[in-house]
Parts: structure tokens; C-alpha cells; sequence
């Protein structure tokens, strides 16, 4: 039901806008200030007037305020009808002109009044097509209802969201929008804007370009509309100001003799290669807008979850590639001979270099390395609390070749190594040796001598890498 309509009051004929409010909501909510509030005529010579409120009436127990009659019809009427008729046949196609002689007449009427406030919504608009019964009532005069007092009454009657206008924009740049968005609506046939996400959509200029959406529309009337619905996208916008746009509209929607042009002459005709390749175009618009539009909007709405997961993200990538790089710098036995990774073994645990020892082993016990990560362990703490290196470990091979004075109670590792081929080569991927060797450690004042049966493998890497050790000790 239509809040803002022609009806007859007193057996006359006037322009009635009905509140929705019995008389104490009416009373409560000072809508009778709405009498004071004025709308505005603009006629197509350049003039106009100021449209007075006459009075109030309540009809079925709701309070309506009523001025006189302008004979018109309500803008956004034009356009239902035009969104209405999907298949374009002669109805439409004279619905279509229908509604951009109103558009027109609409836009004429913004630029004649200029800065002058102006209702915005096209359900507040109410325009001359037809030239009115009672002489001087020429058709292209457009009534601007009281801003206040439609606004209340579009409320009342369901549209909660103006689907016409931007609330972000101001003055001329609201015509330039509303116009550009209406032309879209008739032209196109369908709304820029359909989703609930209409003003986030209009802020974000999230709409099918005017030449996709209008296969064929001349080029210079897509760039004006495309130019209006890029004026609230502060980063998008053209240099285009809506003045510019607003006449630019006009140059295009009248001819010669100020009359409207016709819907056909707006667009180009075109191949059946170039239907088809725009009708390729809008697909793939569409899949990439929509695609970064829900990525955009889910990243926006799960900031702090996104943000948590990127660090978790960033922190697990640090470590993985902390450890890779650890890994790489990792010792090996690389282009070392099968006996060179005994005596390297054997030097290595000497020194306690445990690491290297973690190369030189494929699958053998870990006694070995065990002990030289304790003792490691232990020599580090008694040089940090003792803060001297007096009773720190001593490897056992330099303190032969300083003497090897005995007893030693703080000498380690291996002395006196000698080593022995058993079996195995080069070709079979494997070798055997004996080693022999005077093991000195740290507890006892003398040397226990141990013998190990040594097996040695190549690895993926063809390194060689011992695989078994068989130890006695005697």
C-alpha cells in the first residue's frame, strides 16, 4: 500500500501522505510539524514554487497530512514497472520510455534548482509526463515532497532502505547518483545493487559495469552512469563532479528541440561475436567479483581470527624453516672414505662434539653419543658455576700429545686407535673393520682397552655411515 498518493479529501482531489499513526502517536512523535515543512515545484522553464501541507485528516483511525493537488504520477511507479517486465516486448519497451521521460524530466528539474534542497528519493518525486487538463499545466513540472514527511511515510510503507541514494554523498553528487542509478534500473532492467549489502555495495562500488550489465549501450552513456555510481568510492571516482554528470545525462536524453530521445537510439547494434564475447565478459566479471568480494568481506568480518590464524601461520612457517635451515647446516661425511668416518667417530667423541657423531651413525647405539652429551652437559655447567676451566674435561688425545702424565682423572676419549680391515667394499655398499683402542674416562685414573666391530652403509646420499657397533672390553 502506497503512503504518499492522490486521494480525495472533503470531495476534493489532493496529494496525501499517510503517516501510519493513530492521533496520540501522531500527537507524540510532533508529526504535526509537518505542516510547516514545505515542498518545492520546479517547472520546465526555469521557475517554481513552494508547495504548502492544507491540513490534517484521519482516515480508518490513522492521521494522514494533505496539500494540493499536483497532477503527476510518483516517479519509483515508473520504474517498478519497468523492473516488473522482464521480457522485453512492446510494453516494455514503452515502459522503458516511459520511465526515462520521467527520469529526464527528473534530472532537468535537479539541475534547474541547483543547490536548492531537494527530497532525494524517487518515491518523494512526483512528475508531469502528460500535459494537465487545466491550462498551464505542462508536462515536465516536478513536485519534491517534504523531505521529512515522505521520508516518514516511505518508512511506513516498507522501505526501510532507500535503494536509490548513497547516505554517504551530498547535493549535486546525490542527483548525479540517483539519476545514474535509475538510467542503470531502466536500461539494464535490473537493480545495480540487489543484494541485502546494498549501501557496504554502494561504498564499495560492487556492480556489474553499465556495458555488461546493458549489452550494446553507447559508450559515452556508460561512462556516465559508470562515473555516477563510482561518486561515494572515494578511491574509484572519475573527475567527472555530479553537476558534470547530471549534464551530461541531459545532453544525451534530449535532443535538438528538448525532446526526450528514445530508448533505441542508446544503444549499438551489435555482431553475434561481440554478444558473445561481452556475455563471456560479464560471466567472468561476476566470478572475479564475486570471488574477491566474499574473500574481502570474510577477511574484514574475522579479522581477529584471521589475524591469530596468520600468526599461528607465520610461527609454524618460522619454525619449519628454522629447522631446515638447521638441518642444512647440519655436519656430515660427505666425500669422506668408509675409514675416515671411523677416525672422525672416534675423534668427535674425544671432543664431545656430539653433532658430528649424530652424522657419522645410521642406526647404531646411541651409547656412545649418550655419554659424550652428558659429559658435554656436565663441563658446560662447572664452567658456568665454577667460572673456571680448571676441572674441565680434557680430551684424551691432547693430553698424550703433552705427555699423557698419568693418573688422569679428567681425561676423555680415545687414544692409541688403531684400525683393522675385516671384510665387505666399495661395490657392496658395505665394509667391515676391527678397531682397537685405549678408551680413557673422566671417573678412572686408567685407560680400559676396547675392541668394536664396525659396520659401515652408504645412505640415500651415498655417504658412508656406521650402522652397527659390536663392542668388548677387556
Amino acid at each position: 500500500m502506497r503512503h504518499i498518493n492522490i486521494s480525495t479529501v472533503d470531495g476534493k482531489t489532493n496529494i496525501s501522505f499517510d503517516t501510519g499513526l493513530d492521533p496520540r502517536a501522531f500527537a507524540r512523535t510532533k508529526m504535526s510539524q509537518s505542516l510547516i515543512e514545505t515542498g518545492i515545484v520546479s517547472y520546465p522553464d526555469g521557475s517554481c514554487e513552494i508547495w504548502k501541507p492544507a491540513g490534517v485528516n484521519e482516515s480508518n483511525g490513522l492521521m494522514s497530512v494533505w496539500g494540493p493537488l499536483f497532477d503527476s504520477q510518483r516517479l519509483d511507479t515508473f520504474l517498478e514497472k519497468t523492473a516488473e517486465l522482464s521480457v522485453q516486448t512492446a510494453s516494455k519497451q514503452a515502459a522503458q520510455q516511459a520511465a526515462l521521460q520521467a527520469v529526464t524530466f527528473w534530472i532537468r528539474a535537479k539541475m534547474l534548482l541547483g543547490d536548492r534542497k531537494s527530497a532525494s528519493n524517487p518515491g518523494a518525486a512526483f512528475i508531469r509526463c502528460e500535459d494537465g487538463k487545466t491550462p498551464g499545466q505542462k508536462k515536465g513540472a516536478v513536485f519534491f515532497a517534504p523531505e521529512h514527511l515522505s521520508n516518514r511515510c516511505l518508512l511506513t510503507e516498507g522501505s526501510e532502505t532507500d535503494r536509490y541514494n548513497c547516505p554517504d554523498l551530498t547535493g549535486m553528487e546525490t542527483a548525479a547518483f540517483c539519476a545514474g542509478l535509475m538510467l542503470y534500473l531502466i536500461l539494464a532492467g535490473v537493480h545495480p545493487y540487489p543484494a541485502a549489502t546494498i549501501y557496504q555495495d554502494m561504498r564499495e562500488g560492487i556492480f556489474l559495469p553499465p556495458h555488461l550489465a546493458a549489452a550494446g549501450l553507447n559508450k559515452k552513456m556508460s561512462e556516465l552512469i559508470f562515473a555516477a555510481l563510482l561518486l561515494p568510492v572515494e578511491k574509484r571516482r572519475t573527475a567527472k563532479s555530479g553537476s558534470d554528470i547530471l549534464a551530461g545525462f541531459l545532453e544525451i536524453l534530449t535532443d535538438s528541440e528538448n525532446m526526450v530521445t528514445g530508448v533505441s537510439s542508446l544503444f549499438d547494434t551489435l555482431t553475434t561475436e561481440e554478444s558473445a564475447r561481452l556475455e563471456k565478459e560479464r560471466k567472468q566479471f561476476m566470478f572475479r567479483q564475486k570471488t574477491i568480494v566474499k574473500t574481502r568481506r570474510f577477511v574484514i568480518h574475522n579479522k581477529y581470527a584471521v589475524i591469530g590464524v596468520s600468526a599461528v601461520l607465520l610461527f609454524a612457517l618460522f619454525i619449519f624453516f628454522s629447522t631446515t635451515k638447521s638441518y642444512s647446516r647440519r655436519p656430515t661425511t660427505e666425500g669422506m672414505a668408509s675409514d675416515t668416518v671411523i677416525t672422525a667417530y672416534y675423534d668427535a667423541f674425544s671432543s664431545l662434539n656430539h653433532v658430528f657423531m649424530e652424522a657419522c651413525v645410521m642406526g647404531a647405539g646411541k651409547d656412545d653419543i649418550n655419554v659424550a652429551v652428558s659429559l658435554f652437559a656436565v663441563s658446560k655447567a662447572r664452567e658456568a658455576y665454577e667460572y673456571r676451566n680448571a676441572n674441565a674435561i680434557i680430551p684424551a688425545r691432547a693430553w698424550k700429545e703433552n705427555g699423557g702424565e698419568l693418573p688422569a682423572p679428567n681425561v676423555f676419549g680415545v687414544t692409541d686407535l688403531n684400525i683393522e680391515y675385516l671384510a665387505g667394499g666399495e661395490e657392496d655398499d658395505m665394509i667391515i673393520y676391527r678397531t682397537e683402542y685405549l678408551m680413557w674416562s673422566p671417573t678412572d685414573d686408567y685407560s680400559v682397552k676396547r675392541s668394536d666391530v664396525i659396520t659401515l652403509r652408504r645412505d640415500r646420499r651415498k655417504n658412508w655411515r656406521i650402522t652397527e657397533i659390536l663392542r668388548t672390553e677387556s
